[in-house]
């Protein structure tokens, strides 16, 4: 099969759902993949670019999870070690921030420069606001799916601009410019979006688990802990000395406090709340799930986002009943870099 033809089919089968990757005839040999080398301009301003190569690959994004889901992969064997697809750009937003009552599936940077593969990998689809073949819109804006190995998967997404064509069988070399960041999809401001996804287990998985993560040395902040009744009146325990008995959620306002004052705070790494001593709630922003449809996060155990994310932008980490006496609550704030923040209120039940 020619480079043209099997571009041809790889428009053909995107659009049809099938795998990106064909299995090879009975007793023929898989050809072997050949590794790209970036253009040596190292510029995006050749006149074709991915997009316009695969401009006409179909409307999958609103199918996202399934696409990633049932691709398949070969060539690429190894996953580590993988870098930030811009190194030197800061980080707005992260992995489990909460935005408005909705999680953040990944890391927002802003720059205005190249985006690099954060690890080699396997072309598996490019979406552009520009497709006119795509009728469904793309919160995404334009995107890029790169398979890195291991079944993870690496979107990029909401950029301005796409790099020059890789060649038949789209093989991507790790540090090679795949786009220009500036602004797409469903948001306000420049930059890009960054994200890994885990189709083997089907599920989110925070990049700062793979690559390591920004220098820091300040611990979390916790702004506040509040108690939730079943009247959904919320009680700050900064500002109490008793409460009435009964049950209780607590919610927790947390974030991570970056080395310059003047970044922009981001989520934490985990968070644990004790009353008396005993465990009644663990948050870890480790991974996202899906199931049957729903986005998991864990807390104690897999539950469903809306029983955590609130719209305050705070975190329900449990629940738990009072009892007449005296009662303390301990929050443990930990960032993924081991900094430890924590908080000890003390007060009367009656």
């Amino acid at each position: 099969m020619t480079p043209a033809s099997g571009f041809q089919a790889l428009k053909a089968g995107s659009r049809k759902g099938i795998p990106l990757s064909p299995s090879p005839a009975p007793g023929k040999r898989r050809r072997e993949p050949r590794i790209l080398r970036e253009p040596r301009s190292g510029g995006l301003n050749p006149p074709m670019g991915v997009g316009e190569v695969m401009k006409k690959s179909g409307p999958l994004c609103f199918f996202l999870l399934f696409f990633l889901g049932e691709v398949t992969f070969w060539g690429i064997t190894a996953l580590y070690p993988m870098d930030w697809p811009a190194p030197d750009a800061p980080i707005i937003r992260n992995f489990g921030w909460n935005d408005g009552g909705d999680p953040t599936l990944g890391n927002v940077f802003m720059t205005e420069g190249f985006i690099r593969a954060a690890d080699k990998g396997e072309l598996l689809f490019y979406h552009s606001p520009s497709n006119t073949a795509s009728v469904l819109p793309s919160p995404l804006g334009s995107w890029i799916a790169l398979e890195h190995g291991d079944g993870i998967i690496g979107i990029y997404s909401r950029f301005k601009d796409a790099a020059p064509p890789p060649a038949s069988p789209y093989i991507i070399k790790k540090n090679m410019v795949i786009a220009s960041a500036g602004q797409s999809g469903w948001t306000n401001q420049g930059g890009f979006y960054f994200s890994l996804f885990d189709r083997r287990e089907r599920r989110w998985v925070n990049p700062s688990m793979i690559i390591t993560p920004p220098e820091d040395t300040r611990p979390p902040q916790i702004q506040s802990v509040k108690l939730k009744n079943d009247r959904n009146n919320l009680i700050d325990l900064s500002l109490t000395k008793t409460i009435r008995q009964g049950r209780y959620t607590v919610q927790v306002a947390a974030s991570d406090i970056r080395m310059n004052p003047n970044e922009t705070p981001l989520a934490p790494y985990r968070i644990v709340c004790s009353l008396n001593g005993i465990e009644i709630g663990v948050l870890n922003f480790e991974t996202f799930s899906t199931r049957d449809g729903v986005l998991m996060v864990y807390r104690n155990s897999l539950v469903p986002v809306r029983q955590v994310y609130v719209p305050n932008s705070a975190f329900e980490i449990g629940e738990a009943e009072f009892i007449r006496g005296q009662a303390t609550v301990t929050i443990i704030v930990q960032d993924i870099t081991g900094n430890v923040q924590n908080n000890l209120y003390r007060f009367q039940v009656e």
